[in-house]
């Protein structure tokens, strides 16, 4: 507690907010107190509350009181004020990384002016907002704005930016750690850095106040340093020293064998889902895809059908009329049962939600823990959240969560830097709105924690680059995009601004496609690649509809309502999140106590059996133990390993592994795996023996063995598609005749071959390989896990069956070559080969 609360207290301001409270029968945690007298005194900080105490009302009480305080004042004071209100206008901008989540907060935070008499309009800005009410915030900018990273940039693009932030006092980002590990934090970064420039160019006397929001991060000293990273401000982490109950359950079968060795859809257990919704006011059910959520809500309607009109879809293709829609009804209490992806995981206070279930794992115990929290989303109540595993080995996953959620062992976000491509897009943002003086913002840019490493040498390409497109591209006038204008750096062209303000952002994905009733009416979006692959006649669900697809016209997919009951299901891209460390090393320590006789793990003790069936015909790793399972069958020579580190740093492990066998004999693999392991299965017996697995696992020459063992190349070529749509290299259409997916990549490559042959220097190039190397291939981990794979003692089983920890790998590599029927089929016989050579051993021992 600050020692200067008694100074807080005396103010009317404060007095205001307590006997409102009061009044509602509330009163202030000391955290949020705490934080309205940090405030006060003209700190920047960070709130660490747990979901449901108010972390919101934390910071937005705290603007309320200060303006309050002014109010009064100006009311006493002798001092005879202007006719005209020279404070009016953005006095507070609330960066939010969701949609959905801006929506809820609007709302919360216009009930509470309306109760204390306070007149201020509280604004919404991001891609849902209407044309409408864009033009009023033009003409008036509200009190409050809340907006995403890519509309605080929109707004730096208008002519006359400085007039929107005469009056800002506090920049608040919500949710930070949602936009720290991302290139939308590095906008906000940006954003912020420019605005306080403005502000103090124009009243070097005000002090603008930041401050970040986050329930869940395991490195909150940083994720400070990343928001506020001035050393000249006084900062502060405001810590609640408060715990949120959560009650974890898992949804357990009613014996081992109904839960498969393997899957990714949960369906087995789906009647066990049933009563949970309707005991419940409203429950939330998490999946970790869309195309998830889709076939789940056809399950359910399937098994129950007086669902109907009770239970609804939210995910990010569904059209924002329909979304809307939806979070009324949860609001309400209309709805039993919402499916969901992450976009409501965030912040979102639905009362009426008193239960959540995750369906499958969520990779990270961050992510469980802020999706947990949509339940009992208030003070001193139980979250409640059910996990329903997919495969029996999920719950060996639920085991380790439930520790993770008790030892608030919560995962780190890694803060972007050196973002070239958005740095470039930064730039011509600022050339499109009012101009910007290159020494200036160089020096702005260079405070930001994103580009504090920046070099003379690299801001030089950078500017040369939006000015004359580069060494490589100097010859293209539509590279020229960028002039010196009476001193400031502008963009004069009327056609490059506007299509500069289009692709504002760092959200590339493929290209969406709006899908329409031929009637009228939207039901929501697709990816190109999908629809590519369809014919008309064909049937697909979407929003719980099944639809039967008739044309695409004008970058709009037409439909008529199906007469099928069932269809097939879009995919998405980005639908496998990997597991987190935190995890996986936590799933590694519960395999210790999978066959102890006195664990206390419901989960453990359920998968028993399981386990059992694994050490006899192989082994249950320890934790400092490393498993490799060398199985023959009739596919060929199978090299089972398992580190339990992700699904992303075991394809680039496989693919090293393949390509150091390969030095020691000639031979050719292909490659599967999961979270838990990977698969290498070649025609040939495969020459591992004990003495080499050390150096086949070493980290010895690890950047150039992975260089030479992965297409380094093509991994970058494919990460340069986005640093190319980013940075404004590529032009990806204009609304309603969007450039087509094949010809981004194609129109990329063409500048990646370009750059590699003739500007091996240009940043954007060495951008892709960083990318490539840190974010995709995660280098830093994967050499931390041969570090430890070096530190363990290795056991080799051999066999001729496939075993339980090896299976979900086996079925992983067969899905993207199966229908979901025909995989289902291959499954089941794969299973009951295995278990007919068990009991053969079994009948032979005896």
């Amino acid at each position: 507690m600050s020692p200067e609360i008694n100074s807080l207290s005396k103010s009317y301001g404060y007095k205001t907010v307590i006997k409102w409270l009061r009044q509602t029968r509330k009163k202030p945690f000391d955290f949020q107190t705490e934080a309205w007298q940090y405030y006060a005194e003209g700190y920047c900080g960070m709130v660490n509350a747990p979901t449901g105490f108010g972390k919101t009302f934390s910071m937005f009480l705290a603007v309320v009181i200060d303006e309050l305080n002014i109010i009064h004042e100006a009311k006493t004071s002798k001092v005879k004020p202007p006719k005209k209100r020279t404070d009016a206008g953005l006095k507070l901008l609330w960066i939010t990384p969701l949609r959905s989540l801006a929506k809820d907060l609007a709302r919360a935070m216009r009930e509470v002016c309306a109760e204390l008499e306070l007149d201020w309009i509280i604004g919404v800005r991001n891609g849902d907002t209407s044309q409408n009410d864009k033009l009023k915030q033009k003409k008036q900018m509200p009190e409050v704005l809340i907006i995403t990273p890519e509309s605080m940039h929109l707004l730096l693009a208008q002519k006359g930016t400085i007039s929107n932030f005469n009056n800002l006092r506090c920049i608040v980002a919500d949710e930070w750690h949602e936009l720290i590990g991302s290139k939308r934090g590095v906008l906000a970064e940006l954003a912020i850095s420019r605005i306080r420039g403005l502000l103090q160019e124009k009243h070097p006397e005000r002090l603008l106040r930041i401050w970040g929001i986050s329930a869940t991060i395991g490195n909150m000293e940083e994720a400070l340093d990343v928001l506020v990273p001035y050393e000249e401000v006084l900062k502060v982490i405001v810590k609640a020293d408060l715990e949120k109950k959560i009650d974890i359950r898992s949804v357990l079968p009613d014996h081992i064998d109904m839960l498969p060795w393997a899957g990714h859809l949960g369906h087995k257990l789906a009647h066990k889902l049933l009563p949970i919704i309707h005991k419940s006011k409203t429950t939330l059910i998490f999946t970790n895809t869309r195309g998830q959520a889709e076939l789940w809500y056809q399950n359910l309607l399937k098994l129950d059908e007086s669902l109907a009109g009770q239970i609804a879809i939210h995910h990010g293709s569904i059209d924002h009329e329909l979304r809307n829609w939806i979070e009324d009804a949860i609001h309400t209490g209309a709805l039993k049962a919402v499916i969901s992806t992450s976009s409501l995981d965030l912040g979102v206070d639905f009362k009426p939600v008193d239960t959540v279930v995750q369906v499958g794992s969520p990779k990270g115990v961050a992510r469980f823990l802020q999706r947990a929290g949509r339940s009992g989303h208030s003070p001193y109540e139980t979250s409640t959240i059910y996990f329903l595993p997919t495969h029996a080995l999920e719950l060996a996953e639920a085991s380790a969560i439930k520790e993770a959620a008790k030892t608030q062992n919560i995962e780190s976000r890694q803060p972007v830097v050196m973002a070239f491509d958005t740095l470039i897009q930064y730039l011509v943002t600022l050339a499109v709105g009012d101009g910007f003086d290159d020494k200036l913002i160089y020096r702005e840019v260079k405070e930001t924690y994103a580009y504090r490493e920046l070099l003379d040498s690299e801001w030089a390409w950078i500017m040369q680059f939006i000015t004359s497109g580069g060494d490589s591209l100097s010859a293209y006038n539509e590279f020229n995009k960028v002039e010196l204008v009476d001193g400031l750096w502008k963009v004069t062209s009327r056609q490059i601004a506007m299509r500069h303000r289009l692709h504002i952002g760092t959200i590339v994905s493929d290209a969406m496609l709006k899908v329409k009733y031929l009637t009228g009416g939207y039901v929501g979006m697709l990816e190109e690649s999908f629809i590519a692959k369809i014919k008309p006649g064909n049937s697909f669900a979407l929003a719980g509809r099944v639809l039967e697809f008739v044309m695409v016209k004008d970058m709009t997919v037409l439909v008529r309502k199906s007469k099928l009951k069932t269809a097939i299901t879009p995919s998405w891209l980005g639908g496998r999140l990997p597991l987190s460390a935190n995890l996986g090393a936590i799933l590694r320590r519960k395999y210790n106590d999978a066959l102890s006789q006195d664990r206390n793990d419901e989960e453990l003790s359920f998968i028993y059996p399981l386990f059992e069936r694994q050490a006899k015909v192989s082994h249950v790793p320890k934790d400092d133990e490393f498993l490799i399972e060398l199985i023959d069958t009739k596919d060929g020579h199978h090299l089972f390993a398992y580190p339990f580190e992700g699904r992303l740093v075991h394809e680039v492990l496989a693919a090293l592994i393949a390509y150091r066998l390969g030095r020691v004999k000639p031979i050719s693999f292909s490659i599967a795996m999961n979270d838990y392991g990977f698969e290498l299965l070649s025609e040939q017996p495969i020459p591992l023996d004990e003495p080499n697995i050390k150096a086949l696992f070493s980290p010895d020459n690890l950047a150039e063995d992975i260089v030479a063992s992965i297409n380094a190349t093509e991994m970058a070529r494919r990460k340069f598609r986005d640093i190319a749509c980013i940075s404004g290299l590529v032009f990806q259409g204009y609304p309603g005749k969007y450039v087509a997916n094949k010809h981004l990549q194609s129109s990329s490559s063409l500048f990646f071959n370009v750059f590699s042959d003739y500007d091996k220097h240009n940043l954007l190039l060495r951008q892709a390989y960083d990318e490539a190397f840190y974010q995709q291939i995660e280098e830093p981990r994967l050499a931390a896990a041969l570090h430890r794979i070096q530190q363990s003692k290795i056991i080799i089983i051999k066999t001729n069956r496939y075993t339980p920890l090896c299976f979900p790998i086996k079925v992983d590599s067969l899905r993207e070559n199966m229908s979901t029927e025909e995989l289902s089929q291959r499954i089941e016989r794969m299973t009951a080969e295995t278990e007919k050579k068990s009991r053969r051993k079994n009948d032979h021992q005896l």
